[in-house]
């Protein structure tokens, strides 16, 4: 008999598929590195237990204990499959912009959630980063784990995730393309691939409002780009400890709107049904188009599952809202006059 242990084993050795339709302008291959396959729907459950073990083995989590982090959603899944395999208990605090599926399903997974106010400074007592610290701190035998600072965070895409994208493409790969937020993935990844092949071009995608972009380009940190944004998962109003900016080629800029058009196509035209950064990632493939050859070949990493976003880019109305959708709304008198 073939079978996994627990849950945890199966993390990992998730596919690379081809995309056929939404790139027209495009002239490289591009392959997506499909991270739902993984037992908690994303790329995150890889740094999750690399953080959990790490913590285990240095001493600082212990029996018992209870893990507190800050997350958008993911991370805290993917560390709610670590906690029930190794019997932990799990804490989560989220901005209130996060989807409410995110928020549903760790709470089904057995964590506490706790929502905190998105609009303010991360220095704020009442921002998400604040309140995990502050609840580690007054919560006996409880740690922070704290995946923007956390290098064990970078250390799992060095060790799983770039050595199968480097197997996968058989070494051919030239470019890698992935939204950043707490930079974990990009640089790990992207550490890997370049210790192969030092030419290859890792290419991070960014939103507006958020710093990493101007930061990587001028060294300043300016308070001025910070302004609120709905595109989840990437960009920051922070520099995290694991985004290596040495490692990274490029920043790209991609609208809410832009991503969240993209990230639909996704699934309608490639039969992919993934997240918003996914696609804010193409899109951001597709206004580097003219950077690209026939010769080259990409790969672009998808986040998470499109069922974390069913209640916002795959909602027509709160689509509409946003001013995401231009058609018109198709009612039965407007049918039947056409």
């Amino acid at each position: 008999m073939h079978y996994h242990n627990h849950v945890l084993q199966t993390i990992g050795n998730t596919p690379l598929i081809r995309l056929n339709r939404v790139l027209p302008g495009v002239k490289a291959t591009v392959l997506a590195k499909v991270e739902t396959g993984n037992p908690g729907n994303s790329v995150k459950d890889r740094m999750a237990l690399q953080m959990i073990e790490d913590a285990e083995a240095s001493g600082l989590l212990k029996p018992g204990g209870t893990i507190i982090e800050g997350t958008s959603g993911n991370t805290g899944m993917g560390l709610a499959l670590g906690c029930i395999v190794k019997g932990y208990k799990l804490v989560c605090t989220l901005s209130d912009k996060q989807s409410k599926e995110k928020m549903d399903m760790l709470r089904a997974m057995g964590a506490e959630v706790v929502v905190c106010p998105t609009n303010v400074e991360p220095e704020d007592p009442r921002s998400y980063y604040s309140v995990a610290k502050r609840l580690a701190e007054e919560t006996p035998n409880a740690i922070y784990i704290d995946q923007y600072n956390n290098l064990s965070n970078r250390k799992a895409h060095y060790l799983q995730t770039g050595p199968e994208i480097w197997k996968q493409t058989e070494g051919k790969i030239t470019h890698f393309v992935v939204g950043v937020g707490t930079g974990g993935t990009i640089s790990g990844v992207g550490k890997y691939l370049k210790e192969q092949k030092s030419d290859v071009k890792i290419w991070g995608v960014d939103t507006y409002g958020s710093v990493f972009k101007k930061y990587h380009e001028t060294g300043e940190f300016d308070p001025k780009e910070i302004y609120p944004y709905i595109t989840e998962g990437i960009g920051e109003d922070i520099l995290p400890r694991n985004v290596d900016f040495d490692i990274i080629d490029h920043f790209e800029k991609v609208s809410d709107k832009d991503g969240a058009v993209m990230c639909r196509r996704l699934a309608r035209e490639e039969g992919i049904f993934v997240g918003y950064s996914a696609g804010s990632a193409v899109a951001g493939i597709a206004q580097m188009a003219e950077a690209l050859t026939a010769n080259d070949v990409v790969v672009v990493l998808f986040h998470d599952h499109g069922s974390r976003y069913v209640g916002k880019i795959f909602n027509d109305e709160w689509m509409r809202e946003q001013g995401f959708l231009e058609e018109e709304k198709v009612t039965a008198t407007n049918r039947s006059l056409r």
